[in-house]
């Protein structure tokens, strides 16, 4: 999430730097799952902003708190492209993050899109 959220600010800086900064503190199961994470979202980051865009009608990316929108790429690739972590797992580590470092507002916003992602098959 730091990773992501160092890009948001500062985007010239090339993630894998930030994530080798900072791969000291996870240690290496950790920081291998990271960087997994890491290229994972990187790859399909065109294809998550349309997939977080399409289930939060009136919200344009711009407009999402920029702790919300590290959350929602986190989440919505973990939804989308892996099955290691069950959703109800996934979208409560979201809210919880969302609602530790952003308001609760927010954290409701977050469960609502990554709830809407989850079930989009389901329809």
């Amino acid at each position: 999430m730091q990773v992501l959220f160092e890009r948001e600010r500062r985007p010239e800086v090339h993630p894998e730097v930030v994530l080798l900064r900072n791969a000291k503190e996870l240690g290496g199961v950790d920081a291998e799952f990271a960087s997994g994470l890491l290229q994972g979202i990187l790859q399909h980051e065109e294809e998550l902003h349309d997939l977080v865009q399409q289930h939060a009608p009136g919200w344009t990316w711009e407009r999402m708190d920029p702790i919300a929108r590290v959350v929602l790429l986190l989440g919505s690739y973990e939804l989308a492209h892996t099955k290691d972590v069950p959703p109800a797992v996934v979208i409560n580590e979201a809210i919880e993050v969302t609602k530790e470092y952003c308001t609760e507002e927010s954290g409701k916003f977050v469960n609502g899109v990554l709830n809407a992602i989850a079930h989009r098959d389901a329809i």
